[in-house]
């Protein structure tokens, strides 16, 4: 069972919160699941971690946040869009849900949300997984780029499979046919009047993207004291160095690998996915 549940965020903003609601299995009345907050990176949405949130639902209270912008949540126009306000959106939904201590976990942009809340808030955050995010500058062109591919998208699109054969193979991005990462952008298309459109603004996505990729993050994850598993897909964007050197400045950081998948890591390849990140919550989560 899955339900949602609204959440207020900065400035007013509302927010959709997933529970994966079935009751943990194996825990004594009155003892309370461990709790979990999943947070998407830039142009997902809650519903990507569905298989994730289902597995960790048999023991723990599962969460997963729509953050501002996308998904079922509020996109204002004018925003904001910054670092501050997804943190602050996080820091609501941990505290207005009762989640604390959670562990984050957190995908890309998500992940970045997670590390910078785990910072400023140590109070709430007892365990973090990092999930294919860089502490380093991505820069300019960086930016560049993605603003040339937002233009390149054939929008709209005629029908689901479109978007699935777009996607997974004519994407000039895509260096080789990738199914999954078809279905994860059919994901967060709708059917408007004259075809299949993102459920996302693309400039709100480059405004959001704008905040974080000229900065290095590397101080705010020195501050990050809780447990933190560092993951990245073999074919990631996450390179091996420089998840070894976030596991080096983390003070209690691990890494973790998953061969067999991308970016898209819990998406790609969720049996991989589950066996990097599934002994280190039972290692860091207690009720």
């Amino acid at each position: 069972m899955v339900r949602r549940i609204d959440v207020t965020g900065a400035g007013g903003v509302r927010l959709a919160a997933w529970e994966f609601a079935d009751p943990p299995k194996g825990r004594g009345e009155g003892e309370q699941a461990p709790k979990v907050l999943l947070l998407h990176g830039l142009m997902g949405r809650a519903s990507h971690w569905a298989s994730t949130a289902r597995w960790l639902s048999e023991r723990h209270r599962a969460v997963a946040l729509d953050q501002r912008g996308h998904g079922r949540s509020d996109k204002p126009a004018d925003g904001p869009y910054g670092r501050e306000a997804y943190v602050a959106d996080a820091e609501a939904a941990i505290e207005q849900l009762g989640l604390a201590p959670v562990t984050l976990i957190g995908h890309a942009m998500g992940a970045l949300t997670a590390w910078q809340l785990a910072a400023k808030r140590p109070d709430l955050v007892g365990a973090l997984i990092i999930c294919d995010m860089r502490a380093s500058a991505l820069g300019a062109a960086s930016q560049r780029e993605w603003e040339d591919w937002f233009r390149s998208w054939p929008v709209p699109f005629a029908t689901l499979a479109d978007v699935r054969k777009w996607f997974g193979e004519d994407d000039p991005w895509v260096e080789r046919p990738n199914a999954s990462r078809g279905e994860f952008f059919a994901e967060v298309m709708a059917e408007c009047a004259d075809g299949w459109r993102p459920v996302f603004s693309r400039r709100q996505m480059l405004i959001s993207r704008e905040t974080w990729v000229h900065d290095a993050h590397w101080e705010e994850l020195a501050q990050v004291r809780c447990p933190t598993l560092v993951v990245r897909g073999l074919d990631g964007e996450l390179g091996r160095a420089e998840a070894q050197e976030m596991v080096r400045v983390l003070p209690r950081g691990q890494y973790g690998e998953v061969s067999e998948a991308g970016h898209l890591v819990h998406y790609d390849c969720p049996a991989g996915w589950r066996t990097a990140i599934e002994p280190f919550l039972d290692g860091a989560l207690t009720p």
